[in-house]
């Protein structure tokens, strides 16, 4: 394994993993338990949204989802406004802490009032987009190979600029940018030559970034934890 890019929300490495098994952990992403808002109760809104615009704003804020969290966690929020301007996110409080303090919900006059409970549940992705945690993605690592009469327009149309001129020949200046999108090797082919020869590798470039529930460590982590479970159970079924 190699690691390639790394930040706060975001990682991408380089492993040798079959095809089949990183699309299948990929897919599980979205059968992980993550918490979001499921019903809200109107008490008071005087603001210029409707309650279902206002509800639907509020389901997709998303919310910190600890290691704890199972398909039978719930909880509440609660808000309370009567101050003129805009309300924020964070003005939500209860049992959960929202990821994002500082997204805008609705915007309030002089002297009117917001009121609202929000009711909280645990879901998969599969179910509804609010309850993705983030994303799982990758594409194959290539090995490029150019022969010496390879015109220099395969490098003026790669736009990946895994290929470049140097000294007046096209050279592989980094072939884990390569997407095979195959724009160079059909602009050999315009020229009548078959100068590039592009082959994947069993190493895949895999991404996992979090939309802030919970790290991508633990995106990656639970993916291939509630995947070992059905395989069990479908296991256990079959004897």
């Amino acid at each position: 394994m190699k690691l390639i890019q790394k930040n706060e929300n975001q990682i991408t490495f380089q492993a040798e993993v079959e095809e089949s098994l990183a699309n299948v952990i990929r897919r599980y992403v979205y059968q992980i338990p993550v918490l979001a808002v499921d019903e809200v109760e109107m008490i008071m809104n005087d603001s210029p949204l409707y309650d279902e615009t206002l509800a639907h704003r509020i389901g997709l804020l998303p919310l910190v989802t600890g290691k704890s969290v199972n398909f039978n966690s719930k909880g509440e929020l609660k808000l309370h406004s009567k101050k003129e301007g805009m309300v924020y996110s964070g003005e939500l409080t209860g049992d959960v802490k929202l990821v994002y303090d500082n997204m805008p919900l609705t915007i309030l006059d002089e002297g009117q009032e917001l009121k609202l409970v929000a009711t909280i549940k645990a879901g998969r992705g599969s179910e509804h987009s609010k309850f993705v945690a983030g994303l799982m993605f990758y594409r194959n690592i290539v090995e490029i190979k150019i022969d010496k009469d390879c015109p220099i327009e395969a490098a003026e149309v790669c736009s990946n600029h895994s290929l470049v001129l140097k000294d007046g020949k096209v050279v592989v200046a980094n072939s884990d940018t390569c997407d095979i999108c195959d724009a160079c090797t059909e602009e050999c082919k315009k020229k009548g030559k078959d100068s590039i020869k592009i082959t994947p590798t069993k190493d895949l470039m895999i991404t996992i970034e979090s939309f802030g529930p919970m790290n991508y460590e633990d995106i990656f982590n639970k993916s291939i934890d509630v995947l070992k479970k059905d395989l069990a159970e479908i296991s256990k079924a079959l004897k």
